[in-house]
């Protein structure tokens, strides 16, 4: 288990750390670039909308795919915003007569402009484009920019809270990842280092006091804020928790706008 998302992680990461170089190499240049959500996952289509942009724009177009969310990043060299903004109106109308089921979601920015393209940016823009509820072509903006999201690591054995929980705080431009159980979460700790660990106390495994007083011993030099989100409301647990050094401490079921605020809290 730990092993397998540690791979789709770094897999996930290193298409925003590729995006990035390649953008580097041309900061000087104009580059339009396209974040393009379709919930489909086909090679055929890919090719198609990169024949379709060089027709359109003359220049070589280079599409970037994360593996893990079938998101696309297309670069268009040379090309201002407006310019980008008017290929992805082209690009949109062509894939919704292509496709009559497609509801595509499009995010634009161009370098240089508004944002740095570091990775945490460009992993922004992706998410923000895959979660959208709109089918505008959204522009994205500085003001709207995190230069680089905090990492949040889910402990909890519940599908539902965890799957709640990434979603939630994705939208928030945190970077999440999942653990099932104590012993993969310490794993995943040591190797990804997050910044905050949001975790139920009843795990498999170990769990509670200890699972605590473990992540806080891990060889770290950051060790990781941690945030107790639990069902137990015994006080003399809350109390032992806070003399272990928990930053926070929220009982279920709870309320998401107060959650939110404890979390952005944690890092401030």
């Amino acid at each position: 288990m730990p092993e397998s998302v540690t791979l789709e992680r770094e897999q996930h990461e290193g298409m925003y750390h590729n995006l990035e170089e390649r953008l580097k190499k041309t900061s000087r240049e104009l580059c339009g670039v396209m974040f393009l959500y379709l919930g489909t996952d086909s090679p055929q289509l890919e090719n198609q909308m990169r024949e379709s942009l060089r027709q359109e724009t003359g220049s070589e177009i280079e599409v970037l795919k994360d593996a893990s969310t079938s998101t696309l990043a297309i670069l268009l060299p040379g090309l201002t915003l407006d310019k980008a903004h008017y290929q992805a109106l082209l690009l949109k109308r062509h894939l919704e007569e292509t496709l009559p089921d497609a509801d595509p979601r499009i995010t634009l920015t161009a370098f240089p402009g508004q944002v740095e393209p570091t990775p945490g940016v460009l992993r922004q823009m992706a998410e923000s484009t895959r979660l959208s509820e709109s089918s505008d072509i959204h522009i994205f903006t500085k003001d709207e920019a995190v230069s680089e999201p905090g990492r949040i690591l889910i402990v909890d054995n519940d599908d539902t809270i965890r799957e709640f929980l990434t979603i939630r705080l994705k939208m928030q431009g945190f970077e999440t990842l999942e653990a099932l159980d104590g012993t993969s979460a310490l794993e995943l700790i040591e190797k990804w280092e997050p910044d905050l660990v949001l975790t139920e106390l009843n795990l498999y495994g170990i769990d509670g006091l200890p699972f605590i007083n473990q992540i806080q011993q891990l060889p770290m030099e950051n060790t990781p804020k941690i945030v107790v989100l639990t069902e137990q409301r015994v006080e003399r647990t809350i109390s032992q928790c806070f003399q272990h050094g928990v930053d926070d401490y929220i009982t279920k079921p709870f309320s998401p706008v107060e959650l939110d605020a404890r979390i952005h809290r944690c890092f401030q």
